[in-house]
């Protein structure tokens, strides 16, 4: 046997290591964690609100999730913000990672004061807590 297996192609005698690797990666070890997604939000507070629908100097993120980007009623968008919500842009779960990792880049002009997010399991767990606040 020892003969044989050393004739397998490398990548299939590494399978049952990535086969391994790959189960320990996806197991709910590495699930988003909103509890530090609500320690990440005070960063966002001082401009959003999310347990009402109060605007501050943001729009209120109540109910985000759904939502075409822009179309808050009483809240003054930048025009970049308005018209992407116009062609489209709804917030889900891709749309505000891209958003949160670059806020310049998925809606270039727009006149959020963010740089963005560097960590993309800080995304995820700042997304988790939102997903708990309808």
């Amino acid at each position: 046997m020892g003969e044989m297996r050393s004739k397998l192609p490398i990548a299939l005698r590494m399978f049952p290591f990535w086969l391994a690797l790959s189960t320990i990666f996806s197991s709910e070890a590495f699930a988003a964690d909103p509890e530090r997604g609500q320690r990440l939000f005070k960063v966002c507070a001082p401009c959003h609100a999310i347990d009402s629908d109060t605007n501050k100097t943001g729009p209120h993120l109540k109910g985000v999730f759904g939502r075409p980007a822009g179309s808050v009623a009483d809240f003054r968008y930048s025009k970049a913000m308005s018209e992407a919500g116009a062609a489209g842009l709804i917030w889900d779960e891709k749309a505000l990672a891209d958003f949160l990792s670059s806020p310049k880049t998925k809606v270039p002009n727009n006149s959020m004061r963010f740089w963005g997010m560097w960590f993309q399991s800080e995304i995820d767990d700042l997304i988790a807590y939102l997903k708990e606040k309808p």
